[in-house]
């Protein structure tokens, strides 16, 4: 019995739980390519599980239903551009507030153009139900308070209290998706480096911009 259930855990030199995880990104990735195609209403549990070449009763040990896979989908997403971002900020940390913004943008950048479903699935390029919109929304709207706290950290209290605070982060989040989106579906057509060198001159200019004029309001 013991060695039955040591056989369970550890198959091919990889545990049960490490198989699990396994499946749940391959149906995933099969969720990623369904809703970056547009194929997303016409997907089915038995398609995505045959996309991910896994039998359809490994879909239910992971997820309860389509808008399930797919919200975790676009979690999946979130979390790795946030990732990137902090990690590539905390790696800059003490260089010049330009290098940093260049360096959190590139990462972004990079996370989602380097596999264009990422772009069209989280800045909402694809059709989906309405409880899977709304849970992009509220994603994105995550992202944005994660820039509104680098900004408070970067350019002070004055920038917390005023409603640039509010205003300046949506405004730089949605256009930047504009633009990533623009550049993924071709119609944006610059080098990959000129759109990062570019979006950082503008998170600059805007956050600087409206860090100043917060200040000249406060005084």
């Amino acid at each position: 019995m013991a060695n039955e259930t040591a056989q369970q855990r550890a198959y091919g030199g990889q545990s049960g739980d490490d198989r699990k995880a396994g499946r749940r990104l391959r149906l995933i990735d099969a969720a990623l390519t369904a809703m970056a195609s547009g194929e997303w209403r016409s997907a089915t549990v038995a398609h995505l599980c045959t996309a991910a070449a896994l039998n359809k009763r490994y879909f239910y040990e992971s997820f309860t239903s389509l808008d399930d896979l797919a919200s975790a989908a676009i979690d999946q997403i979130a979390n790795e551009v946030g990732h990137a971002a902090l990690t590539a900020f905390a790696a800059s940390d003490g260089r010049p507030l330009h290098e940093q913004a260049h360096a959190s943008i590139s990462a972004v950048v990079h996370a989602l153009a380097d596999d264009p479903r990422k772009a069209r699935v989280l800045f909402g390029a694809t059709a989906g139900p309405p409880e899977v919109t709304r849970h992009r929304t509220t994603v994105v709207q995550g992202l944005t308070r994660i820039l509104l706290d680098h900004a408070r950290t970067i350019h002070g209290v004055e920038l917390a209290v005023d409603s640039l605070a509010r205003v300046a982060p949506p405004f730089v989040v949605g256009g930047t998706a504009e633009t990533i989106l623009a550049w993924v579906n071709g119609i944006l057509e610059v080098p990959l480096d000129t759109l990062i060198n570019d979006l950082t001159t503008l998170w600059l200019i805007t956050g600087n911009g409206a860090a100043q004029h917060a200040r000249h309001r406060s005084s």
